[in-house]
């Protein structure tokens, strides 16, 4: 699919309203007390919306790992070294890590896109190796304390490099996508993203990533701000934002988002890095949230700020700040558990149960 990027947008639509207020009277008929499930209700009818039918389905599911490194790890802003970001595409494609595991538990597929990692891995020597998709745009993001993370046309690149990924996971099947990250720094970068869009200050955005103690959340800060200070991104224009202090591999998140959003498939967020994906893509296209779901909360303090911003409620709340893709791929049990509400349970006239007076 060889589409710009102003097609994609051109092409996104708002969830079908026929078809919702439909769900929603369906809801109402079904035979519990009214709303008794809480937002599984909510949820089986945004994908209703999304479908245009009343009676969705999800298929296959998948998780796509997007992989990037980061200059900003210059300024020490990590308690890992770099290099963990290539070791852990290995441990991805051999099962694992974090997110294989919970993936297993709910079926859904692995996928790793290095879209940017320092080193150059050779899938055909690699277990698995036919799970990672090389689109490299450039080997990591320059260092965004001291100038642009990236020129606008990687910018560009790596959010239609995204979009192609995804569209042809759902060309070959796949009803229900979860985003995924792996890229050390890449909670600064996203820090700043969310900085920028929010409108919040750096102190809410940053926390501790990987863990680094009070003085690296101080370096994370400062880094920002100098960062913010000399770049100027624009909040109004998200490739300029992914352009000055982004990723390479929140930019392919963007256009994971924006491939959802398009073909009407539903994308799971994961967390915090995901959810500077879902800024990016939603500054270029509002209407792409309609096809999200944000699949936890992170304990990263910036992300509560995010979803909010996105009007997104965190459907699990457990404390995660892996990434991966774990929050997203957990909470697919629960979106399909509301495809069953929605479409298996009897309404009051069909299970011949007397309504309520």
């Amino acid at each position: 699919m060889d589409l710009s990027l102003q097609q994609i947008i051109d092409g996104i639509r708002p969830l079908h309203e026929g078809t919702l207020a439909k769900a929603k009277m369906r809801t109402a008929q079904l035979v519990m007390p009214h709303r008794a499930l809480g937002r599984l209700h909510e949820i089986g009818e945004r994908l209703c919306a999304m479908q245009g039918t009343l009676t969705p389905r999800l298929g296959r599911k998948a998780v796509l790992v997007m992989a990037g490194d980061h200059g900003i790890v210059a300024e020490g802003i990590s308690t890992f070294p770099q290099a963990v970001t290539g070791a852990m595409i290995r441990t991805f494609l051999a099962g694992g890590a974090g997110i294989n595991a919970i993936a297993r538990q709910v079926g859904a597929e692995v996928w790793v896109a290095d879209m940017g990692i320092i080193p150059d891995l050779d899938a055909a020597s690699l277990e698995n190796g036919g799970r990672l998709l090389v689109r490299k745009v450039g080997p990591g993001t320059a260092n965004f304390a001291s100038g642009p993370a990236m020129a606008s046309e990687q910018a560009y690149k790596a959010i239609l490099t995204g979009f192609e990924l995804a569209s042809s996971l759902i060309g070959r099947g796949v009803d229900l996508l979860g985003t995924g990250d792996m890229g050390i720094g890449n909670t600064t970068s996203s820090a700043a993203i969310g900085a920028a869009i929010t409108g919040k200050g750096i102190a809410d955005m940053v926390g501790p990533g990987t863990g680094v103690d009070d003085a690296g959340i101080r370096r994370k800060r400062e880094a920002i701000r100098r960062g913010m200070d000399l770049n100027r991104p624009d909040p109004r224009d998200g490739l300029d934002v992914l352009a000055k202090v982004g990723g390479f591999e929140i930019g392919g998140i963007a256009g994971i988002l924006l491939a959802g959003a398009y073909h009407r498939k539903p994308v799971v967020v994961d967390g915090f890095i995901a959810t500077a994906g879902a800024l990016i893509a939603h500054c270029l296209s509002p209407a792409a949230a309609d096809y999200m779901f944000a699949g936890h909360c992170s304990e990263e303090p910036g992300h509560r700020h995010m979803l909010a911003h996105l009007k997104l409620a965190p459907i699990l709340d457990l404390g995660m700040r892996l990434g991966e893709g774990t929050g997203a791929a957990l909470a697919m049990s629960v979106i399909e558990a509301a495809v069953r509400v929605i479409t298996e349970v009897m309404t009051f006239e069909e299970a011949q149960v007397p309504d309520k007076q």
